[in-house]
């Protein structure tokens, strides 16, 4: 595994638990934590975060076990689904810029 990859799964950790156990179980986000850890770490690109009902729907998609909080493994969920998201878009740019520049 290269060192950058490894790099990227600490850093992973490392911002999971910074917010994680502010208030509650130090092993898991609440509401309240992902939403600052939302806010914080994403900033302009995740501006939804601001909206509390955004916040509420995202938590229940990642509560995958239903117990009102947020694990490691679900916290993944979401940053897998932003990392694909943000390929996607990526992707979907340069074929624009490709297509406009008639280099494809």
């Amino acid at each position: 595994m290269s060192a950058s990859l490894t790099q990227a799964m600490a850093d992973l950790i490392v911002v999971f638990y910074k917010y994680s156990g502010n208030e509650g179980d130090k092993y898991t986000l609440t509401k309240w934590e992902l939403k600052n850890l939302l806010q914080n770490e994403f900033g302009e690109s995740m501006n939804a975060a601001h909206d509390t009902s955004v916040v509420e729907g995202i938590m229940r998609e990642l509560d995958d076990n239903k117990d009102g909080v947020v694990d490691f493994k679900e916290f993944v969920v979401l940053v897998t689904a932003v990392t694909i998201a943000a390929n996607d878009f990526f992707l979907d740019w340069k074929k624009k810029v490709l297509h406009k520049n008639h280099l494809i």
